[in-house]
This record gives structure tokens, C-alpha cells and sequence, in this order.
């Protein structure tokens, strides 16, 4: 593709070169770059990409997008200065911004060959991306899938590194999708993505809103912060599109102020758009009234009520007819790691789930004890991630002790933290008489198999934080480890 018409896609502060060149590639990462390329120096929160940039035109770059002016050559570069490729320079105001614009004009605007459909929030994403990927495919169609878990073009499985991919990868999928005749796209949208302009240049025709509770106050700082930058999904809504939000969420109405599309809602417990109640609920479904209509599904939990409510509102303003949406509804399966059960031949069963943050803890805790026979005892094993916020560790400590009559502690991913000094920002949210009944187990499988082994007839063994996730990351090293295999090792 051309520079000149690549840079339509954005507008720069000043170019310094000629725009009339062919260019190879796009690429954010210097170690990539290649004769011909064209390199963005984005400013992370660890490395400043301007500082490879010198690299990057030794080996070949034809074009520099930058935001940082005193980078900018400080002499006529029209000159042959023995290089192969004299680069041009484009001055932006944010590289990032710039990034998801090129991107998604390098690869032929795919979002807007697709329905895309975005979803945010704090918990809760993966279950509503996933099983829309899943009810519209149902239905006939033909659907792709950005989520934490995994990604889908069809029914290819593409690995996910992130909740939200880098713009180039996030095109490059969309891409793909397009060329396989995909109609559908859902993505999971983090505030992280939103934060760092991945989404820039997506052209979305729907947006829903899960909930907001404590997360990643370790990078925005504030509630505040997360808050607003989760409603900058909205915010950029086009008139066309449709927006569906939880009314139960103090923060549902929130997103949607002045949202230009056409907002509905749901609820469980207030007059919305979308409504249900549980009539019957046990560990392998529920039975629902969803705007007046019975419906069973196999998902469990008032937090999947919302959730299924979500998916509902979102398929209808898809266009789909209500009475298939609710027959694809009542097939569909939890999402992996997602309050799955595993039933021990001694009449316990385990739950593996992802929650990882307070209100989720919470959520899946109240859930268990909604359903268990009385008399039954909820053992809990929960750890917190390393170098993520250490705000939420005692309250998930305090949650998770009041709500279950065994309480396990330890080791989740650790990242580059020691484990112990994790464990006693959790055992700080513990009083002296909580701290002499809680267990607390560095290693994580030795606390999985201690459940298991204090686990009597009719009791639920609780495994959180993990869900899905095959590995830990201990010291930067990722080590295989899956709590579904551990549990079922020992059964």
C-alpha cells in the first residue's frame, strides 16, 4: 500500500519526507521492522519506542510515525546519507491513536465489513462475547470471537494472549474473519485496550456493559478513572448502533449518558427493557422467566441471570427472532472456567472459577450458598495475581472467609512478587480469630488436594481465580498448571 494513502486514515502534525513509496508493513515492535516498513514509536509504560527509532532506519524503515517532535530529523533528509531507504517522518499527536487508525486501514477497514459487537466491563465479558459467538453461529451464521480465553474465526481456534490484542493483531483477525465469510464479530473490550487507542479506527454496531466493580486500579489509579474510560466505548458510539447496559450496575445508566445509540437495558430486580427471575436453580441450570417466557438453561448463578439477560437484549437488537434466541439460549454450556463443576464420586463437588476480584468472589460465593443442601460446608482456595493491585487482596480475603466455612489461601500467579508477601497482604484483611481458622498453602496444588481431602458428602469445594488458565508465571517463567486437572487428578 501506498504512504499517501495510508496516511489518510490519520491526520499528522508534519511530514518530513516523501509520501509517495510503497510500504511492506506495519509494525510497533522496532524488533520487527524490515526494509521498506513502517514503524510506530509508541510510548509505553516501561519503554519509549522513539528511542529505537535510529534502528529501526538503519534497517530499512521507509516511514517513522511519531509524537515526539525533538526525534524529528534535524536536517535535509533528502539527501542520500549512504542510507538504502531515506525515511519519512510523520509527527503525530498520539502514537497510539495513530496506530489503530493505520492499522485498520492497512487491512481494508474489516470492522466495517462485519456486525461488531463489543462488550466491557468488569466481569462477566468472556461468558457474554462467548456465548453470542456461539447462539449466532447456532442460529446459522457465520461469527468470529476476540476473548480472553480464546479466539475464534469460525470455528478455527486462534490463541489469545490478551483480553483485547494489539491493533495490528486485532485487525489482522478481523481480517481473517472477513475473508471466511464471517457476518458477526464479538470481542471482549478492556479498559486497558480502550486506554491505549487499540480500538481506534473500529467501526462498532453494538456495545454492552456488564458491571463495574473494583479491577486494575494498579494502572488507572482511581475508580474514577476505570470508570470513565470503560465509557469512552459509548462515548464513540455511532446513531446507528445499538447499546444494551445493566441497570442493576449503579454505574449501568452511567455508561450510556449521552451515548448517541440507541440504549436499552436490563435487569433482574427494576423495570428495564430486558427482565428475569430464577424460579428453580440447582448446580447444572436454572430454570428462568425471561420477559415472561420459561426458559432452562445450563449455566447457574444470579451474576449468569444478568449475564444471559445481556445476550438476550443484545440478539434481539441484532435483529434475531426472541423464541430462537431463548431455544438457542437453553443449549448453551458455561464457558470454560467459568463456574464449571466437577462432581467426586464421594459426593463433593468442585467449582473451578476465574473470579478474581472482590465483587466476583463475592458473586459466585453467594451463588454456592443459594444452592448447596444446608449443613453443607463451602471450602474456599483463592490466591491474588502478583503486580496487579494490591488494593483488592484483603478484601478478597475478608469476602471469601465470611462467605465460606473452610478457607484456603494461596498462591495464584505471582508474576516477578514473592508469594509469602502476597499471602500477608491477604491475611492483613483477617482478624486474629479468622486467621486461626484459614488455612494458608504457598503451593497451589497442595492447597487444591487439601480441599479435596477436608471435602465431605455434599460439601462444594470453591477453586477461584484462575478459571481457565492453564499455567502460573512464578520469577517471568510460565509453568503448566490447570486447577481443573489437579482436582480431577485427585478424584
Amino acid at each position: 500500500m501506498k504512504l499517501n494513502e495510508l496516511l489518510t486514515a490519520i491526520q499528522p502534525l508534519q511530514i518530513i519526507g516523501s509520501t509517495d513509496k510503497e510500504i511492506n508493513g506495519i509494525h510497533f515492535d522496532s524488533r520487527k521492522i524490515g526494509e521498506g516498513d513502517l514503524f510506530v514509536a509508541q510510548v509505553g509504560t516501561a519503554v519509549d519506542g522513539h528511542t529505537f527509532i535510529d534502528g529501526c532506519v538503519a534497517r530499512g524503515a521507509a516511514a517513522i510515525v511519531l509524537s515526539d517532535s525533538s526525534f524529528m530529523p534535524k536536517e535535509d533528509i533528502t539527501r542520500d546519507h549512504g542510507l538504502a531507504v531515506r525515511p519519512t517522518y510523520i509527527l503525530v499527536e498520539n502514537t497510539d491513536k495513530a496506530l489503530g487508525l493505520l492499522a485498520s486501514r492497512w487491512f481494508g477497514e474489516p470492522s466495517k465489513q462485519l456486525t461488531l459487537v463489543g462488550v466491557t466491563g468488569t466481569n462477566g465479558k468472556t461468558t457474554i462475547a462467548t456465548l453470542l459467538y456461539k447462539l449466532v453461529r447456532a442460529l446459522g451464521h457465520k461469527a468470529g470471537l476476540l476473548s480472553t480465553v480464546v479466539n475464534y474465526i469460525e470455528d478455527e481456534a486462534v490463541a489469545a494472549t490478551h483480553t483485547t490484542p494489539d491493533a495490528i493483531e486485532l485487525n489482522g483477525l478481523l481480517r481473517r474473519m472477513v475473508d471466511a465469510g464471517c457476518r458477526y464479530a464479538f470481542m471482549e473490550v478492556s479498559s486497558h485496550a480502550i486506554a491505549q487507542e487499540r480500538i481506534a479506527g473500529l467501526d462498532f454496531d453494538g456495545a454492552l456493559f456488564t458491571n463495574l466493580t473494583r479491577d486494575h486500579i494498579d494502572y488507572h489509579k482511581t475508580f474514577d478513572n476505570y470508570r470513565d474510560t470503560k465509557k469512552r466505548l459509548f462515548d464513540g458510539l455511532k446513531k446507528t448502533a445499538f447499546a444494551v447496559t445493566n441497570k442493576d450496575d449503579k454505574n449501568g445508566l452511567v455508561m450510556t449518558q449521552n451515548c448517541p445509540a440507541s440504549v436499552r437495558t436490563y435487569s433482574t430486580c427494576a423495570l428495564a427493557d430486558y427482565k428475569a427471575q430464577i424460579l428453580e436453580e440447582g448446580f447444572d441450570g436454572m430454570m428462568l422467566s425471561i420477559n415472561g417466557k420459561e426458559v432452562f438453561v445450563p449455566l447457574v448463578g444470579r451474576f449468569n441471570v444478568s449475564n444471559l439477560l445481556c445476550i438476550y437484549g443484545a440478539a434481539l437488537n441484532l435483529g434475531f427472532d426472541e423464541l430462537d434466541v431463548l431455544r438457542v439460549l437453553s443449549t448453551l454450556k458455561p464457558v470454560n472456567g467459568r463456574f464449571e463443576t466437577i462432581h467426586s464420586p464421594k459426593g463433593w463437588t468442585a467449582i473451578v472459577d476465574y473470579a478474581h476480584t472482590p465483587d466476583a468472589v463475592d458473586n459466585v460465593i453467594q451463588t454456592i450458598r443459594e444452592i448447596k443442601h444446608e449443613g453443607a460446608k463451602l471450602i474456599t482456595v483463592v490466591g491474588c495475581g502478583g503486580n496487579r493491585d494490591k488494593g483488592k487482596r484483603p478484601m478478597m480475603a475478608q469476602i471469601a472467609k465470611r462467605g465460606s466455612e473452610q478457607l484456603i489461601l494461596t498462591s495464584d500467579n505471582p508474576r516477578d512478587e514473592e508469594p509469602a508477601a502476597i499471602l500477608k497482604d491477604m491475611t492483613d484483611g483477617l482478624n486474629a480469630e479468622e486467621l486461626r481458622t484459614t488455612l494458608v498453602i504457598e503451593d497451589r496444588a497442595a492447597a487444591i488436594q487439601t480441599a479435596c481431602t477436608l471435602a465431605q458428602n455434599g460439601d462444594v469445594i470453591l477453586v477461584a481465580g484462575k478459571g481457565h488458565e492453564d499455567y502460573q508465571i512464578i520469577k517471568g517463567v510460565k509453568h503448566h498448571f490447570d486447577d481443573h486437572e489437579v482436582v480431577r487428578k485427585y478424584i
